[in-house]
């Protein structure tokens, strides 16, 4: 910077914020044109929080409310693909009954952003953080990332229009963040200047493809056998950009915003040196990090991994990590009944990313937190003991079910 310049301010203030409100920030500071919204606990709040955006005439947007969370993710589809930088949200089973525009949105290669405010799916009712509902679209062609802060929440909507708009990927991308104990918990977040962020995010164009009377285009036609696999295969090669481009959006963050993201995809603690690793996404990182800070005054080799991307999976940086640890200690805030060794999603990812790994390490998986339940710094102290003393036959543990539960047992009183 040129001697006597004054050093351009790139934060406009501190403030007490929720997730949700990390979130609301982010779409009031990226421009966006369309959002559309229909009330399902625990995402409202970033509805919420822009409709005052707007009443307080700080954010200049179409508002449009939906019948259903059906009609709501139509709306963001057709809004960006008439060139509307778009935003929607959801939560659980409003999440699942858009499916059929989820779907179409990724395979249209439309970059809406999404807010998912995990939570668990009915039946029974529960209101309770899970991570099922995100990952169902895990293989549909979205871009799928979790934040685990305030702060986070803000910075990942920023980066997530960054790279879905990115011309080599369009593809839509969920950001996802555990109902409750982040869409409702507040942190103290800092909130970027709108002449900052537009120095990091440049507008949205679709290029040839907007829909406009004056560029007739068609959109979804009826292909069948004759295009369906070359469609597929270029959705496949967009998927496989986006890693690059994630690393290039994450350094252009650093330098507008003087962040410390070293690694996009993960955060690692104490894990040079350890002997066993623990891998969880969202909140559980605070009790986790907590957890292996006392395991190593205790003189155990512990590390963490809190996990951003899911998709695209960090598969080469994950095994270049765990691939010198002896134990790998995955946490599920999942469930995949009937999966391979009956474990959770994130636990057969790791394992399969470890696979062409000359040192495969033991990795042991530990469903736990499902519907809301804590998941305590003791659970995962228990989990790391656990990890160590499991037989090739125990790879898959259960933490914090009732004493003397067992899955007979629930069956019974069900019936």
């Amino acid at each position: 910077m040129a001697a006597g310049l004054k050093e351009e301010k790139v934060y406009e203030r501190e403030e007490l914020a929720s997730g949700t409100d990390g979130v609301a920030q982010a779409v009031r500071l990226a421009d966006v044109d369309v959002f559309a919204a229909y009330p399902i606990r625990p995402y409202t709040g970033v509805m919420d929080r822009l409709a005052k955006f707007i009443a307080d005439g700080k954010f200049d947007a179409e508002y449009i409310i939906a019948d259903g969370e059906h009609s709501q993710f139509e709306i963001g589809k057709h809004a960006s693909s008439v060139g509307a930088r778009s935003f929607v949200g959801s939560s659980g089973t409003g999440w699942l009954y858009a499916m059929e525009a989820l779907a179409t949105t990724a395979t249209d290669r439309l970059p809406v952003v999404a807010l998912v405010g995990n939570r668990a799916l009915d039946d029974p009712g529960a209101f309770g953080v899970e991570h099922n509902d995100a990952m169902l679209v895990r293989d549909l062609g979205w871009l799928v990332v979790w934040a685990s802060t305030a702060q986070e929440a803000l910075d990942t909507t920023l980066v997530a229009y960054r790279v879905a708009e990115d011309p080599s990927v369009m593809m839509p991308c969920a950001v996802a963040m555990d109902g409750g104990y982040l869409t409702h918990s507040e942190h103290i977040i800092k909130v970027p200047t709108k002449e900052a962020v537009s120095r990091f995010l440049p507008r949205y164009s679709l290029g040839r493809r907007v829909m406009h009377p004056d560029n007739p285009v068609s959109i979804a036609p009826q292909i069948n056998e004759d295009w369906c696999m070359e469609i597929r295969r270029q959705n496949w090669e967009a998927a496989k950009r986006a890693k690059q481009v994630i690393y290039q959006a994450y350094r252009e963050f650093n330098s507008v915003f003087g962040s410390k993201y070293t690694n996009p995809f993960f955060d690692e603690y104490m894990t040079s040196d350890a002997d066993t690793v623990v891998i969880g996404m969202g909140t559980v990182s605070s009790a986790a990090k907590v957890a292996v800070s006392r395991l190593r005054e205790k003189g155990e080799k512990v590390g963490f991994i809190k996990l951003r991307w899911f998709r695209p999976f960090p598969t080469e940086e994950l095994r270049k990590t765990l691939s010198a640890a002896k134990r790998v200690t995955v946490i599920d805030r999942d469930f995949a009944h009937g999966g391979p060794d009956d474990g959770g999603v994130l636990y057969n990812e790791v394992r399969a990313a470890l696979y062409d790994s000359a040192n495969r390490p033991k990795v042991v998986d530990f469903i736990a937190g499902l519907g809301g339940r804590e998941i305590s710094i003791e659970d995962v102290t228990k989990m790391v003991e656990l990890t160590s003393s499991s037989t090739m036959d125990e790879k898959i543990h259960w933490i914090g079910l009732r004493e003397g539960t067992k899955g007979a047992a629930v069956e019974n009183r069900r019936q």
